[in-house]
């Protein structure tokens, strides 16, 4: 099992998927090699207008040098696994990669027989393993074969009022038990101690009962792909979650929005949330801007005054507590061009720090630096700027004890069903969300903690025995 110390790197190799919409073709000219059609085709699910311009930019720069065409589709996460098999399945021309894919998309495309293992395996080794976070590469392998190229990561983490915790004498929420009782301490009135998802259509909700298991190693599945959550490591784990909805966060169904809305508000003390809040929680985001009291002299006031927490130490981790990280990656497709493997290259060097640079508080690098200068993409990370509306260099917002615990997140991470080589199981899971159903309804008080494990236990048996 994948956790915070490890250190073995795995060697492993992939090719992948997505899917077709609004081709931007970038010419350069010439033709590929002999075994090449000449043009490199692109799928990505990094659709916004500014970050498909970044990838036209590095597409073109690449194009010029290689003496191939390249052909840029946006295509939207949740539609690429439909187009992609609708491609294999009626014969027309696969994209040579995607990128920006899930651990959840690798799996089901590696299953389905989509991508080039040794053309991932050959771009890893090229660039260096050892300059690749560990656990990117363990969470994005099957045994000792890599099955795509990792190339960024966001974490899930917990957010909190600094103020009120240093007022009221408050460890920082680092295990459950400081978690619990700073969420009892600081539910007051007209304020919860903490805010998080329990809307039971909402993956929100299932990654955050995940990012507190994790914690305490409370594990989906064995490697055998039988249920686990039966497990005590796993009863603490259900039971800390409903004390945290049930009592001291707001009624009703919580999800993305809400979430955002009363912790921004000053209307909760603690949040669960994902590494792309750090933006908007600086005010950089016109649509979504803090609206407590103090931020409307200072709308920077709210991230002057929040800190945050990766892992969360459960009483059964034993030592080994990790944090829910999403590692996403380039897909090399089984009969790609040869010049793929190149290009992925270049994405992953020469243009890597533009390819961080479109979301920079949600593209944690996990390549941190090369053979001559191990930290040279970290560093270059932190001083990106960050923001929609209005732009600020990272480190201007946000201090070194932020941007230094995001950076170092994917080193603690681990994730559900991965290390167990069950990756599969994930896309009924997310798609169907039998954990968040039995999530939200712990959460309105409608089950208890032992009614609501049994439920998940049951509904990961079913998924994982289907024919």
């Amino acid at each position: 099992m994948l956790r915070q110390n490890r250190a073995a790197t795995a060697r492993l190799t992939i090719a992948a998927t997505a899917a077709a919409a609004a081709v931007l073709t970038l010419t350069a000219c010439g033709s590929g090699g002999p075994e090449s059609d000449g043009t490199i085709t692109v799928w990505t699910v990094e659709t916004q207008p500014e970050r498909l311009a970044i990838q036209e930019a590095a597409m073109d720069a690449w194009a010029a040098d290689a003496g191939v065409e390249t052909e840029l589709v946006p295509v939207e996460e949740d539609q690429v696994s439909q187009l992609l098999s609708a491609a294999a399945l009626s014969g027309e021309d696969m994209p040579d990669v995607v990128n920006a894919i899930s651990p959840g998309l690798v799996r089901s495309f590696d299953r389905d027989g989509y991508l080039d293992r040794d053309a991932a395996a050959e771009v890893v080794e090229a660039l260096g393993e050892d300059t690749f976070t560990p656990s990117a590469l363990e969470l994005t392998s099957d045994g000792d074969e890599l099955l795509a190229v990792p190339s960024d990561a966001w974490p899930m983490m917990v957010f909190y009022r600094t103020d009120l915790f240093e007022e009221a004498g408050l460890e920082p929420p680092a295990t459950y038990d400081d978690l619990r009782a700073a969420a009892e301490e600081l539910t007051t009135s007209g304020r919860y101690g903490i805010t998080l998802s329990t809307d039971a259509a909402d993956p929100f909700t299932q990654q955050t009962l995940e990012f507190l298991a994790q914690g305490n190693g409370c594990e989906l599945v064995d490697d055998a792909g039988e249920a686990t959550l039966d497990s005590p490591e796993c009863t603490e784990t259900i039971e800390l979650y409903g004390d945290l909805a049930s009592e001291f966060s707001p009624e009703g169904s919580q999800g993305v929005e809400s979430t955002r809305s009363s912790y921004f508000a000053g209307q909760a003390a603690m949040t669960v949330w994902s590494s792309f809040l750090l933006d908007e929680m600086a005010g950089l985001r016109e649509e979504f801007t803090p609206s407590c009291d103090e931020c409307a002299d200072d709308p920077g006031w709210l991230a002057e005054n929040t800190g945050v927490v990766p892992v969360v130490e459960g009483p059964s981790s034993g030592g080994d507590a990790a944090g829910y990280v999403e590692f996403v990656s380039w897909g090399i497709t089984d009969g790609a061009d040869p010049e793929t493997t190149d290009f992925v290259e270049y994405m992953m060097s020469d243009a890597y720090v533009d390819w961080l640079a479109m979301a920079p508080e949600g593209k944690v690098p996990v390549r941190t630096g090369t053979a001559d200068n191990r930290g040279e993409y970290t560093d270059a990370w932190s001083e990106l700027e960050i923001g929609v509306d209005t732009k600020a260099k990272f480190s201007d917002v946000w201090p070194a004890e932020v941007t230094d615990t995001l950076a170092a997140a994917p080193e603690s991470a681990d994730r559900w069903a991965l290390p167990q080589g069950q990756g599969a199981i994930l896309g009924p899971i997310t798609s169907e969300l039998p954990l968040a159903k039995a999530a939200a309804d712990l959460g309105s008080g409608s089950i208890d903690a032992a009614e609501a494990q049994t439920t998940m236990q049951e509904a990961v048996t079913e998924i994982a025995t289907r024919d």
